[in-house]
């Protein structure tokens, strides 16, 4: 994330990683991001895919590089990366975008670094409407987790201005 964070890149961490950061016990492999997708910010998520030698997931033998054309869709890229894989998602769940995330996502210290995450209660809520089993599953351990936060006096699911 630091390389996209130096590259000033606007977008809101999603996915099970949102909740790591936010205290709960899950695992994960992967970064998922939902990017803004305007022509300034698809430039600076470009200038940092290349420093991080982004292709797409997937094609064996073959290194396909997303495109300005990828980024500008409300699509998925599964990308693989020096660091590992990153998605890049125009939208999630119900069409959500960068713009409609902002209202429930919060800053995160991470690493030296301020990072914009999707809320926890917004991640559970999402999640509980999720077909996947891997969703599901992980539903009890992230409603405990915002229970817990909630009954220590933890506020980490209000924006901060």
């Amino acid at each position: 994330m630091h390389v996209l964070v130096d590259h000033d890149v606007n977008f809101v961490l999603v996915g099970a990683l949102s909740a790591v950061l936010q205290g709960a016990p899950v695992m994960t492999v992967d970064v998922d991001i939902v990017h803004q997708r305007t022509d300034e910010n698809i430039d600076a998520i470009l200038d940092a895919l290349a420093e991080l030698g982004a292709h797409f997931r997937g094609h064996p033998g073959k290194r396909l590089e997303p495109t300005r054309e990828h980024l500008t869709s409300a699509g998925h890229q599964l990308l693989m990366t020096t660091w590992g894989p990153l998605d890049l998602l125009g939208t999630i769940e119900f069409g959500l975008g960068y713009e409609q995330l902002l209202a429930d996502s919060v800053d995160i210290e991470f690493d030296g670094q301020s990072v914009r995450v999707l809320a926890l209660a917004k991640y559970v809520e999402l999640k509980e409407e999720s077909t996947q089993a891997k969703d599901r599953a992980r539903i009890p351990v992230l409603r405990e987790t915002l229970q817990m936060q909630q009954e220590n006096g933890q506020d980490l699911n209000t924006v901060d201005e």
